[in-house]
């Protein structure tokens, strides 16, 4: 019920229909709290008295209200008072201001255009439950940053890059993220935020196709990550019980080996977990974990701590071991913190290893500094697991930045640290052939460290399959592709079908078993996300607009810039390969978003460019005229100014192919416009569903351009405001087309003349261009190819107006097989052959080609002086003979109707006096120039004319005589009129 309907209804009045558009639900008395004001009405000074008892009144528990009606009944007076008075609900209950009673209320989300919002009042919706920044943020971040990379491959690649290769290999991946974690504060403080984390932030910066394409890469990106860590969990177990192995497997390596501290070729023989054994008890975890997540976020956040405490203990352990190394027990290769070990480890020994990783000169895989940024950046991802659960968050303007950076700065500060500590700590050999050095050097066992690695890999995992169902159920409950519905949710619900998506997917990549192949997938997933977000931020922040106001101030659109290309370079630093087939793969989603998406406005930030660009040309274009060579036709189409068609038909279905035909290669921009007879305040709603409907056709027709809809009380009125206002700076329109009115005679006999003569009086004032269009039923499609001939009837100068249409004609498939005839019309004694040279010259100083005509025609005066002698047949002398008798009837009903009246003689509503010779001469002229156009191009695909001026003080009905005269048995004519300005130029 709208807001207006309130008091009708409570004072038994009809109730008018609610009009389209939002609705909201009224204040009522029931509710928690309700804003008074006191009546505009006159009255006693007691009574418009407000004090802050009465401006704020609390209401009793709704089962203490049900037994009060009757004096919720008896106080409908004071219910007049309220702020409904203003057309709109309460404040209070609109924008969540409840917050002044103690209660809590959800922030509204911005509808899309065309939905109801139904805002309900009362006691909140239950959600699930709420969490905090350590809680919600930095231990998800903390889990998913410190995985299994750091455990069994952080010693590796220290060995492999050296000591300074690895600090500068992690400050350059902890600097992609950190920035990324910048670029994400400010978007995610800058306004309410929905469930989706990254992809909801990217999708309202980028829109629904940028935000759709990178969210669901993430999303893979997320289930991918979650196998290698239930691959990482599962080896390392292995690992430490050899003996649970299933299958059993030995890898046979030829190396250099250190004997008695002498570097002797020798072969070594280490065993490896098998693949069977890793895809076995891959699947089995994967399972395990998915059932702790179909629990729900609240299980997870109570498991999370339970993951999470070993895993710094561990960490602890590490960090004791490495100070007090060697123990009596230690391998030979272990020196404990050494500056020797330090310096021999600084450089880098890039070499050959075979599958698992252990050096071989015969190995099959080289290892680079390029490849050790794709096997080292997923240990500094994670930094979007709080914001994947940002419909979980308490306040995630808050939690997010301070939680996603915490985490950050910690754990690159960590590797850092242990960079320069694993570096002192043992010999190059020992760092690249023990594969669990941690839980070698691990105080006081080594089975704190495997502990440690498999729950802090199986936190990941869990935090993995928790954030990637959740993306994609965002992603499909934004209802933008309808291929994703099986994985909407409401809300508080958990998402379930999408778990189980995510699982399949996780075990997939379990199956595959390959830890080193599936990081780099994993790597580019999360680059192009993390290239997502900063390039959101980055335009957002550039353009500035009104309501990017994000609470997080320390960030800069530079420091997005370079965070985007960060993430762009160690893309292609990885592998050129994986990154053109993840953006291949991101391509795809994007067309086919575009193809199948529903369309969805999120007010993103492109469309905020692309207004400010378009500002920024219009200020550059400035009001002065175009130049010729600048000049493009804008055209504004009259869709529906006279001809019958259907009511769910906005306009005729050949005025869009014609609008093309006036487009170079469909460059160009037209305005379709159409009036409705009315009063604007009751046909506003109507004018808006007109507009959809042409805007629907113009885009079913793939006609670039935009739909207009004006009220007005007639057509005349509405087209001379919409010719005076229409339009910005030199991006007004400068040709006017419409339908002639071949139906005029039978349908309206005066309203349409009227009308006629009146949007072409208004474009001669507004100086604009005008193109009528006959013989628009038989108008050809891209399809109809025409053969023949476009011949101009150039009559007067139009700034050569003519001459472009009939080239642009020639650019269209439809006309690409016509030449162009010029006939020039002269009098009897003109110098045909001086004229035909003229023209000539003219046209090819235009690049023109085209054949020119020069046609003399007999004067009016002639014709007078040889009216005795017989005429010669001619096929429009029929309707000649008709259209004279026509107008000599009415002129004497408009003599007898003067006489009658005793009153001036009137002419369309002004007083005039009708000069009949010059009625003759203007049909006599029409007569000889249709008689012209049917001897030399009865057979021409179409023939353009110019188009003759209403003569002042004719009537409308005889201009449209004159008009019938002109176009009489010419299936296809374009009548053009040009303005004072020249549209074509010689010079270069």
């Amino acid at each position: 019920m709208e807001n207006g309907e309130i008091e009708a209804a409570e004072e038994g009045l009809p109730m008018p229909a609610p009009p389209v558009g939002r609705r909201y639900r009224p204040v009522g008395s029931d509710d928690s709290a309700v804003i008074q004001m006191t009546s505009m009405e006159p009255g006693p000074a007691g009574s418009t008295s407000v004090t802050g008892h009465d401006a704020v009144t609390p209401q009793p528990p709704r089962s203490m209200q049900e037994g009060s009606s009757d004096r919720a009944t008896s106080s409908g007076s004071q219910r007049d008072s309220k702020l409904e008075l203003f057309g709109f609900d309460s404040l209070v209950n609109i924008l969540g201001l409840k917050s002044m009673t103690g209660e809590e209320t959800q922030a509204p989300s911005s509808p899309r255009e065309g939905e109801d919002v139904a805002i309900t009042i009362g006691r909140p919706k239950e959600t699930g439950p709420k969490f905090g920044t350590m809680m919600g943020v930095f231990v998800p971040c903390l889990q998913n940053i410190l995985g299994i990379i750091y455990y069994i491959r952080f010693t590796w690649i220290v060995g492999m890059a050296g000591v300074w290769q690895s600090l500068v290999l992690v400050s350059f991946c902890g600097a992609c993220t950190f920035l990324t974690g910048l670029s994400l504060s400010a978007i995610a403080t800058n306004g309410a935020m929905k469930g989706g984390g990254p992809y909801y932030l990217i999708g309202r910066a980028l829109g629904p196709e940028v935000g759709i394409s990178i969210g669901l890469c993430f999303f893979l990106g997320n289930a991918v990550a979650g196998s290698m860590y239930v691959l990482g969990a599962v080896e390392t177990f292995l690992d430490a019980v050899p003996s649970a192995g299933l299958f059993q497997e030995s890898v046979t390596v030829v190396n250099n080996t250190l004997i008695n501290g002498t570097a002797t070729a020798g072969t070594a023989t280490i065993s490896t977990p098998s693949l069977h054994d890793l895809q076995v008890y891959g699947v089995i975890v994967t399972i395990l974990l998915c059932f702790i997540v179909f629990g729900g976020v609240k299980i997870i956040n109570k498991v999370a701590p339970a993951f999470l405490i070993p895993v710094l203990f561990s960490l602890l352990c590490i960090y004791l071991g490495v100070f007090i190394a060697p123990r009596h027990n230690a391998p030979k290769g272990i020196t404990g913190l050494s500056l020797t070990s330090l310096r021999d480890n600084w450089g880098s020994e890039y070499q050959r290893t075979n599958n698992a990783g252990v050096p071989d000169p015969n190995g099959s895989i080289y290892w680079g500094f390029n490849a050790l940024v794709g096997l080292f950046f997923p240990a500094v991802t994670g930094i979007m697991a709080g914001s994947n659960r940002s419909a979980s968050l308490k306040d995630t303007q808050r939690s997010i930045p301070i939680g996603t950076l915490s985490a950050t700065l910690t754990t690159t500060a960590m590797y850092l640290l242990s960079v320069l500590l694993f570096g002192a700590l043992s010999t190059r050999e020992e760092l690249l052939t023990d594969r669990l050095l941690t839980a070698t050097v691990a105080w006081p066992t080594p089975v704190v460290i495997y502990i440690g690695i498999i729950l802090s890999t199986l936190g990941a995992a869990l935090q993995c399959l928790t954030g990637a169902p959740r993306l994609l159920a965002a992603i499909a409950n934004d209802d933008i592709l309808p291929v994703l519905n099986y994985f909407k949710v409401s809300e508080g619900v958990e998402p379930h079908a999408a778990t189980l998506f995510t699982a399949l997917i996780c075990i997939g990549c379990v199956i595959i078993g390959n830890l080193d192949l599936i990081t780099p997938t994993i790597t580019m997933f999360f680059l192009l996300c993390y290239a997502g977000v900063n390039l959101s931020c980055f335009l957002l922040d550039l353009l500035d607009a009104p309501s990017w106001r994000p609470r997080w101030k320390y960030h800069h659109w530079s420091l997005s810039l370079v965070g985007a290309l960060l993430c762009v370079v160690i893309m292609f630093l990885i592998s050129w390969s994986f990154t053109v087939i993840s953006l291949a793969l991101a391509s795809l989603i994007y067309y086919y978003v575009s193809l199948k998406g529903k369309a969805g406005d999120w007010g993103d930030g492109f469309k905020s460019a692309y207004f400010q660009l378009a500002l920024r040309s219009l200020r550059s274009l400035g009001a002065n005229q175009v130049h010729p060579k600048n000049w493009y036709p804008i055209p504004l189409i009259l869709c529906r100014p006279w001809g019958k068609l259907p009511e769910n038909v906005p306009c005729h279905p050949k005025l869009a192919d014609f609008a093309n035909c006036m487009k170079k290669k469909g460059r160009g921009m037209s305005i379709f416009v159409s009036t409705i007879d009315g009063d604007y305040h009751e046909l506003a709603e109507d004018a808006k569903t007109a507009c959809h409907q042409l805007e629907a056709y113009i885009e079913y027709k793939q006609c670039e351009g935009v739909a207009e809809i004006i009220v007005a009380p007639s057509m005349s009125e509405g087209f001379r405001s919409i010719v005076q206002t229409m339009g910005l700076g030199n991006l007004k329109p400068n040709i006017v087309v419409v339908r002639y009115p071949e139906i005029w005679r039978r349908e309206n006999l005066t309203e349409i003349p009227s009308t006629f003569v009146s949007i072409i009086n208004d474009c001669i004032i507004a100086n604009k261009a005008v193109v009528i269009v006959k013989g628009l039923d038989e108008w050809p499609n891209e399809f109809q190819r025409q053969y023949g001939t476009i011949d101009l009837y150039w009559i007067v100068r139009d700034g050569g107006l003519m001459l472009l249409l009939s080239q642009l004609l020639l650019t269209k498939a439809t006309f690409e097989s016509c030449k162009i005839q010029v006939f020039c019309i002269a009098e009897e004694d003109t110098d045909a052959a001086e004229l035909k040279t003229d023209v000539k010259k003219f046209l090819y100083d235009l690049r023109m080609h085209a054949e020119v005509i020069v046609v003399t025609m007999k004067s009016w005066e002639s014709h007078v002086e040889n009216s005795s002698s017989s005429a010669q047949p001619d096929d429009s002398q029929e309707a000649y003979t008709s259209a004279r008798r026509r107008i000599s009837a009415y002129l004497s009903e408009m003599k007898e109707t003067t006489e009658r009246e005793g009153r001036p003689q009137m002419v369309d509503g002004k007083q005039a006096v009708v000069n009949e010779e010059k009625v003759d001469k203007f049909l006599y002229t029409m007569f000889k120039l249709n008689s012209t156009i049917l001897r030399h191009s009865r057979m021409a695909a179409v023939v353009l004319v110019s188009l003759p001026p209403p003569p002042l003080n004719h009537p409308a009905y005889f201009y449209m005589e004159y008009m019938d005269m002109l176009v009489e048995n010419v299936p296809r004519m374009l009548i053009v009129r040009g303005y004072r300005r020249d549209v074509v130029t010689f010079f270069t």
